[in-house]
């Protein structure tokens, strides 16, 4: 029987880009899939970081501290060359961009826990102010509300119960919501990760780095690639092929997220051809591996914009 999500999570996987100065905004919304000119401060965003291909190199959780000062929480194993791809294109704006992973803490929070710092049920992607601490809900895990707590290091954390890096990274899978690591950047279009359908894309900005791809792929036909969720009795690890018997010398699918399951079997977010995903003939690693079934995602894919 799998165990509620509650409690709270140190999450030493992510990292913290600060994005300060006036320019600051208008600087991440030339490059992210995401409006941040107009970013509230009772606001988040999810965004990617894409390359001129339209590939995603990083995702980001963003919000506003300030009118000046901006968090953009990621996998921190590709933090280093992502700021420094970022800070190239600072030029002459006024923004400056560090690497604030040591002066920022972040936790996980989740069920009863959550419900102590913010009784009320609010929407994904919305902030709230807790002191110092910024908490920024995130999409539900099979009904248990999740966040993150996002302050200061010398900020004293909330208190509640400890909840398990690994019990807390089911829930990131369950949710349906990847954060992309070193392992799969620059591996998929944002369509590819259902960004477009969880508020990771606005279609009605201004350019940015692989802007053209990234629209082309929603506006022209059906998209071909999704992520769906699945399970499987063996290990997955980001970056693993997935194959269908319908075509076993091509790999269908890539793992882009897996966590182990308290009562046996690895959950994942995979990536692949639709077509191959729905057919239930799918194998880990190559067409003789481990069976994988896959599952429907928890929320509606927008089929238009």
């Amino acid at each position: 029987m799998q165990t509620q999500l509650t409690g709270l999570a140190p999450l030493s996987h992510l990292g913290v880009i600060r994005a300060e100065g006036p320019d600051a905004a208008s600087f991440l919304h030339s490059q992210l899939t995401q409006d941040f000119a107009l970013l509230g401060q009772s606001e988040a965003r999810l965004a990617a970081f894409c390359n001129a291909k339209g590939r995603v190199q990083a995702s980001f959780i963003g919000f506003k501290r300030n009118k000046e000062d901006i968090l953009l929480v990621c996998s921190r194993d590709l933090l280093p060359p992502v700021l420094k791809r970022l800070s190239m294109f600072v030029l002459r704006a006024k923004a400056r961009l560090s690497d604030a992973s040591n002066a920022f803490r972040v936790l996980g929070v989740a069920g009863a826990a959550l419900d102590a710092l913010a009784p009320e049920s609010v929407q994904p992607w919305t902030r709230q102010d807790l002191g110092d601490a910024s908490l920024i809900h995130l999409y539900p895990a099979q009904g248990d509300a999740r966040a993150l707590w996002v302050a200061p290091i010398d900020t004293a954390p909330p208190t509640g119960d400890s909840l398990a890096l690994q019990r807390w990274m089911l829930g990131e899978v369950q949710a349906g919501v990847a954060t992309v690591s070193a392992a799969v950047a620059e591996a998929f279009v944002p369509q590819m990760l259902n960004y477009e359908s969880v508020g990771g894309v606005n279609f009605k900005k201004g350019c940015y780095p692989g802007q053209e791809v990234v629209a082309r792929s929603q506006f022209r036909g059906v998209l071909k690639r999704r992520a769906m969720l699945a399970h499987g009795d063996e290990e997955m690890v980001a970056g693993q092929q997935v194959f269908s018997l319908q075509d076993a010398d091509q790999p269908c699918a890539t793992v882009v997220q897996a966590a182990p399951c308290p009562d046996g079997g690895w959950d994942a977010i995979v990536s692949g051809q639709v077509g191959a995903l729905q057919s239930g003939s799918l194998q880990l690693g190559s067409a003789s591996g481990p069976a994988v079934q896959v599952r429907a995602m928890p929320y509606p894919l927008l089929e238009d914009v």
